[in-house]
């Protein structure tokens, strides 16, 4: 099993339920497991796709048990720490920690706008209790806390600074990649977070993909890193131009009713969500099944049929 520097496909794994919102550990079992064989590299789960926000601290440290079996050591599982308070996360670490995954995603912080100091705070007081690699997700789009380069060069040193070891960066502007690697070199590994910017995540250096979409197309999201990583631009590109249409859908409010929906259309998971979320309808809905049809009639051949 890959540890660390994590490499490759992490998809952002949706959290299946029941029709009447309980947790379905063997759908979510499932779909990982479909993910898996098709030859992702790693899962990150109870992420905000994991709809980790309707989650108990104890349905989160279920489903991340639930992670781990499925992939039964083929591949690094992540759980995400998102608690609204540094108390509550410290806590939910602990009972990960003894569950064994290989790692965290952290929010530097959710609901509070925290400024630089107090999530670089967070993120330490992460890594202390973590005492294993943590991926820091910068989403100021999202949670209106930006950590920037700088910031990462301030986490870089000091006390547990060892453990703070990936950045998944989702600010939608490309451009931090680059300066990234221009201020501090491949201290980090770096994740493209935002489904639709991932050839260009890619292209300037990214280690990886956080995948959303993926989830649904995993075979077509590892060839594009693949091919990326092997220099046959054309190739990935023309992959990439393929799924552009579906990775839109993941830079959206609605990106769990989106995707779930996507699962549906392919045949690889449900549409059951916790409310307040409610299943697309009208427009949105048709403009999603659009779109999946299309991209189904037009998938190239030799993914037509996926194990």
């Amino acid at each position: 099993m890959q540890t660390f520097p994590w490499r490759g496909v992490f998809p952002a794994v949706t959290t299946k339920f029941h029709s009447d919102e309980s947790l379905d550990f063997a759908g979510t079992a499932r779909h990982i497991d479909f993910q898996i064989r098709n030859g992702i590299h790693g899962v990150v789960c109870c992420g905000s796709l994991g709809e980790a926000s309707t989650l108990a601290l104890d349905e989160k440290l279920a489903v991340a048990r639930c992670a781990l079996d499925a992939a039964a050591g083929r591949v690094p599982v992540l759980a995400t720490v998102s608690e609204t308070s540094t108390r509550e996360a410290l806590r939910f670490i602990e009972g990960a920690n003894a569950l064994g995954v290989a790692g965290y995603m952290v929010m530097p912080s959710v609901i509070y706008v925290a400024d630089a100091r107090e999530a670089m705070a967070n993120v330490r007081a992460y890594a202390a209790a973590a005492q294993r690699p943590l991926m820091v997700y910068n989403n100021p789009v999202a949670y209106r806390v930006d950590l920037k380069p700088e910031h990462f060069a301030e986490l870089a040193q000091g006390p547990h600074s060892e453990h703070i070891a990936a950045i998944k960066e989702s600010s939608g502007d490309v451009t931090r990649i680059t300066d990234l690697r221009n201020l501090l070199g491949d201290r980090y590994q770096l994740f493209m977070g935002v489904d639709d910017l991932a050839f260009e995540g890619l292209a300037l250096g990214c280690d990886g993909l956080l995948a959303g979409v993926g989830c649904a197309f995993p075979r077509e999201t590892v060839a594009l890193f693949d091919l990326m990583q092997a220099g046959r631009w054309d190739e990935a590109r023309a992959i990439y131009r393929w799924m552009t249409p579906l990775l839109h859908l993941d830079v959206s409010t609605k990106l769990v009713q989106n995707l779930k929906l996507i699962d549906v259309l392919v045949g690889v998971g449900t549409e059951h969500m916790r409310r307040p979320r409610l299943p697309l309808v009208g427009a949105e809905r048709e403009r999603v099944e659009t779109l999946v049809a299309k991209a189904l009639a037009t998938r190239p051949a030799q993914w037509q049929s996926q194990p």
